[in-house]
């Protein structure tokens, strides 16, 4: 009876029409903070890597190496796409392990390294020449996070911790159309996660049809850190962040 019931589960699986995109993975995106490499991290074995902080390299810890990320600061719109060096292990607060040269290149704020992360598919418009590639996009969908690339030299660059403008970073927990949900959430958070600041924790209304559980403001993402982390080991996966200046 069983030898049968499998007969009939193989024909029926063997007529159901194969679809054209099974096994086509999605491009990883990710928005999050950069990690810059530096010797004395890798020495304490912080990083568990070694990178030529010389030259533009990047490392992802869970993409393979060799694929080609686009970088972009969604500051000023500056973007590189690099091959993706080694899997490099590095805590997992972080997006991405950048070396110094690259963070100069993008004019990256020290103090709130954000970066855009893109994997790029090689059988798109972008061809790898050895380890860098620079591209200039010519058309952008409404919803694409850049409106266009621009590299500078990088000779006149210089890595800052920008003290000029108070910078306000907030971490998006959750959006709700309902907003009885979303003070639902933030009553959970409060009575579940011990430690955390309550008073950082707020409900906003971004517009009439989406209610916000956000937790800010902070000044660095050093101050951040802690709480980012106690939001994960609650169950929470996909956290973003937004910046008020």
């Amino acid at each position: 009876m069983k030898f049968k019931f499998l007969i009939i589960l193989f024909f029926i699986l063997s007529c159901v029409p194969q679809s054209s995109t099974l096994g086509k993975k999605k491009p990883f995106t990710s928005k999050g903070f950069a990690y810059v490499y530096n010797d004395f991290d890798f020495n304490e074995k912080i990083i568990k890597g070694k990178m030529d902080n010389n030259i533009l390299q990047l490392s992802h810890q869970n993409l393979r190496s060799g694929t080609l990320i686009k970088i972009i600061n969604p500051k000023n719109k500056k973007s590189l796409v690099l091959k993706n060096e080694k899997k490099i292990k590095f805590p997992d607060f972080y997006k991405i392990l950048i070396t110094k040269p690259v963070a100069e290149e993008l004019d990256l704020d020290l103090d709130v390294p954000l970066l855009e992360v893109i994997e790029i598919k090689r059988n798109k418009s972008f061809v790898a020449k050895k380890a860098k590639i620079f591209n200039e996009e010519k058309t952008i969908p409404s919803k694409a996070p850049v409106a266009s690339v621009q590299i500078s030299n990088i000779s006149k660059n210089k890595l800052k911790n920008s003290t000029d403008k108070k910078k306000d970073i907030f971490i998006l927990i959750a959006s709700f159309y309902s907003a009885e949900t979303a003070y639902f959430l933030k009553q959970r958070i409060i009575k579940e996660i011990s430690n955390l600041d309550t008073k950082k924790l707020k409900i906003k209304k971004a517009n009439n049809k989406e209610t916000q559980v956000i937790l800010g403001p902070y000044s660095t993402v050093n101050l951040l850190k802690n709480d980012y982390i106690k939001l994960q080991n609650f169950g929470f996966e996909e956290l973003n962040f937004f910046i008020n200046e």
